[in-house]
C-alpha cells in the first residue's frame, strides 16, 4: 500500500511541477501573460506540498528519486500536449530513468 501511495504522490507531483514549469513558459516564451505565470507559479508551490506527503521521510532520496519521475514525465507531457515525438536515446534515458526511481525508493533496506 505505501508503495501505490508513493507511486500516486509522484504522479500528481510530476502533473504540478511539470504543469507549473509550462505555463510559466507558455506566460514568458508564448507571451501568454501574467495570469498563465502566476498559475504556474502556484501550481509550482503545490508541488512542495504533494512531495512532503511522501511516506519516505528522506528529504534527499525523495528527491533524488523525483528526478528521475521528471525526466520521464517531462517526456511523457511534451508528447501529450506539446505533439513532441521522443527517439529511442529520449525512451532509453526515461527508463534508465525510472529504473533508478524503483532502485532508490523501493530498494529493500536494512530497518
Amino acid at each position: 500500500m505505501l508503495i501505490a501511495r508513493s507511486l500516486v504522490l509522484f504522479l500528481l507531483a510530476a502533473v504540478a511541477e511539470i504543469g507549473g514549469a509550462w505555463l510559466v513558459w507558455q506566460g514568458v516564451r508564448e507571451h501568454r501573460g501574467l495570469l498563465w505565470v502566476a498559475a504556474g507559479v502556484l501550481a509550482l508551490g503545490a508541488y512542495g506540498f504533494v512531495a512532503a506527503f511522501q511516506p519516505q521521510a528522506h528529504f534527499g532520496r525523495i528527491l533524488a528519486a523525483y528526478g528521475g519521475v521528471f525526466v520521464a514525465g517531462s517526456l511523457a507531457w511534451g508528447v501529450l500536449v506539446d505533439g513532441f515525438r521522443p527517439d529511442r536515446f529520449d525512451l532509453l534515458g526515461a527508463g534508465l530513468c525510472l529504473l533508478g526511481v524503483a532502485v532508490i525508493m523501493y530498494a529493500p533496506r536494512p530497518a
